[in-house]
């Protein structure tokens, strides 16, 4: 079965980062975060209206929905969800 949503690389690189940096204080919670991403990515797939938008930050047609003090930012009309470049 595909995946409902799509992660860009640079999303992926993103991502690898986010798990590196987390990871030098606690695997465990890096790992947990790993799980977390993907279910969040698959929920904003299945309601793409999820989420607000950031006038202050970009006029293009996104949406920003947070996990935890990160901000996952997200085309609204597109599925699968991918990055925006």
């Amino acid at each position: 079965m595909a995946s409902p949503y799509e992660v860009s690389v640079e999303a992926q690189n993103d991502l690898l980062a986010i798990w590196s940096r987390i990871a030098v204080d606690s695997v465990e919670l890096a790992k947990r975060m790993e799980d977390e991403f993907p279910r969040l990515f698959a929920s904003l797939a299945e309601m793409p209206r999820q989420g607000h938008v950031r006038k202050d930050l970009t006029t293009r047609a996104v949406l920003f929905f947070p996990l935890y003090s990160f901000l996952v930012v997200y085309q609204r009309d597109t599925i699968p969800i991918r990055r925006p470049l």
